[in-house]
């Protein structure tokens, strides 16, 4: 057993680790970064990067036949064997050379190994050839170790080896038959890269097509698949089993759906099983549990332990977490030099955006942008707001952009403040103008100034020009 200590040791090395600890050691600190597994995290390998990967290839085949002149170009379909060697580029075979490479030029070292919070400040690590090292922390601990997916609790469900999300983004071959259950971000996804590779894509969605966006997006998503090929079946899971024709879900319903594959699309939930949490006594601090923290992501009534990322449950996107990422590393290197703490809204050191202004894009077809609150949550706020929609395919830029564009466009203002609180965007090429909406609810930019923010004619991004004149003009 080996010893060592740090001013800052950060447990997980997935985006959100990695810039906990680059903050840290900029702001000059020595730090330590535990990791069980790749270094690069769920993102890297099994996530954001190996499904965006997976879904490009479709989305440029879909927007070449969506335009006179390049349609008649295309004389082929996907070349499957090419979409699934280009994922794997893009996760370097699910090696993390790369990754431990830029540790080591960022000044931040690794230790592999399941890391368990022993005590105050002590992090003991277990290498996974029994290897022990100790780890000291000066001024703090930072767990970052995100979520795994959620199994339902279905009988025969997990006996049968359902895909998650990592086996389908992993995948070395596409299944004839697929069923999806969840309706959710990651649901959606699949499906939709699923029935552009050629399965027979079945949906298990009782709640709806991401029931949490605006009403719009799951009715013109659920349409959007359909037309896709994919197949809805809306009563809930009640058992599985695995059969001679293969894995079988049966419906509360009665009905049976037989598929090759199943993939759960549940949710998620926090990798905190034997992180030592349960044995500090905190209030509202356990293992198998999501960990609470404040704006500045450190867990209440201790001055070194933090929380960052999908761990702490505030938003479980990669961006969001390492915007917390940065306010966390610079507050723990602000607070161990001490310095002023700027923790008031919007503050150097805090993730005020957390709150109302977190943006989003679903990579379906066609995708989704938002950013905001959506109407219902404005107004459960206690906001008094109004809605303006507008047809994404009324503007010029759409027209041009692709024919026959279909798309739609909203906005949701605070009445009293005069400011967009809300923006939901859906349509070809809408997931590169999420920030500029970003920007606006953040900046909190009046309605009268963003008047005099002309969009460049004709791009889609007039659609704020029609959104205003639908507001009228103060």
């Amino acid at each position: 057993m080996s010893a060592q200590e740090y001013d800052v040791i950060v447990i997980g090395a997935g985006p959100v680790g990695e810039n906990v600890a680059d903050r840290a050691v900029q702001g000059g600190l020595t730090t330590v970064i535990v990791e069980a597994e790749l270094v690069g995290g769920e993102c890297s390998y099994w996530a954001c990067m190996p499904s965006k990967a997976l879904l490009r290839p479709s989305e440029a085949l879909a927007a070449a036949r969506a335009v006179a002149g390049s349609a008649e170009a295309i004389t082929g379909e996907l070349d499957v064997a090419a979409v699934l060697r280009r994922r794997t580029e893009f996760t370097h075979n699910w090696d993390d050379a790369g990754q431990v490479g830029w540790l080591d030029s960022a000044g931040i070292d690794l230790v592999r190994g399941h890391g368990r919070i022993s005590a105050p400040k002590e992090v003991t690590v277990t290498s996974d050839d029994g290897t022990v090292t100790v780890l000291t922390a000066r001024h703090a601990v930072a767990v970052c170790t995100g979520t795994s997916a959620l199994i339902p609790d279905v009988p025969g469900l997990a006996e049968i080896s359902p895909w998650t999300s990592r086996e389908a983004t992993s995948a070395d071959h596409v299944p004839a038959s697929l069923t999806v259950i969840g309706g959710g971000v990651v649901g959606v996804e699949m499906a939709t890269l699923y029935a552009a590779l050629g399965s027979q894509v079945t949906m298990i969605a009782p709640s709806g097509i991401l029931p949490r966006m605006e009403s719009f997006v799951g009715e013109r998503l659920s349409d959007a698949l359909r037309e896709a090929g994919v197949v809805f079946a809306n009563s809930r899971p009640a058992s599985a089993h695995l059969g001679v024709e293969g894995r079988t879900v049966v419906l509360a319903d009665g009905t049976e759906i037989t598929s090759e594959e199943i993939l759960v699309a549940t949710g998620r939930r926090p990798r905190t099983s034997d992180l030592g949490l349960t044995a500090l006594g905190l209030s509202g601090v356990s293992d198998d549990d999501w960990i609470p923290v404040d704006d500045t992501l450190r867990v209440a009534d201790t001055d070194w332990l933090y929380a960052v990322g999908d761990v702490n449950h505030r938003v479980l996107l990669t961006h969001q977490g390492k915007y917390q990422a940065r306010a966390a590393g610079d507050v723990i290197a602000a607070r161990a030099h001490g310095r002023p703490v700027d923790d008031a809204a919007w503050g150097t050191h805090v993730a005020t955006a957390d709150h109302a202004a977190v943006p989003q894009v679903v990579f379906s077809h066609p995708p989704v942008g938002s950013v905001g609150l959506t109407a219902d949550e404005a107004e459960r706020a206690g906001m008094r707001t109004r809605v303006v929609d507008y047809d994404l395919g009324s503007v010029a830029g759409a027209a041009t952009f692709a024919d026959g564009y279909a798309g739609h466009a909203r906005m949701v203002v605070d009445e009293d403040r005069g400011v967009i609180v809300g923006a939901t965007l859906m349509g070809p090429g809408v997931e590169e103008m999420v920030h500029a909406a970003t920007v606006a609810i953040v900046g909190e930019v009046p309605l009268t100034r963003l008047w005099h923010a002309v969009p460049s004619y004709p791009t889609i991004s007039e659609v704020w020009l029609r959104l205003l004149e639908g507001y009228g003009r103060p």
